[in-house]
């Protein structure tokens, strides 16, 4: 299976291990993967191909988006992250 812009994906090892993310670009055998909170838009991780898992070909709006170079914003990808997973979508506040 190819791997293309705009696929949810997991890492299924090391630090990250069971996030998800959105790959936002990919160069030869590396992606470069961004979850809108601990990785953001403007520093996405560079992981290898190899190393993550597919779990969806991210057919809403937010991989149109990436799919098409259109702006996007963290809160966006991290909505979608958080629709996807389970999870609430906003950061935790407080002390």
């Amino acid at each position: 299976m190819a791997f293309q812009v705009g696929n949810i994906v997991v890492s299924p090892n090391g630090r990250d291990k069971g996030k998800v993310f959105y790959i936002v670009s990919i160069e030869e055998d590396y992606a470069f993967i961004a979850d809108g909170r601990g990785r953001r838009l403007e520093k996405p991780k560079k992981k290898k191909l190899r190393h993550l898992q597919f779990r969806a070909d991210g057919s809403d709006r937010v991989a149109e988006k990436l799919r098409n170079g259109e702006k996007l914003t963290n809160i966006e990808i991290r909505r979608s992250v958080a629709a996807y997973s389970g999870d609430d979508g906003e950061e935790q506040g407080g002390m």
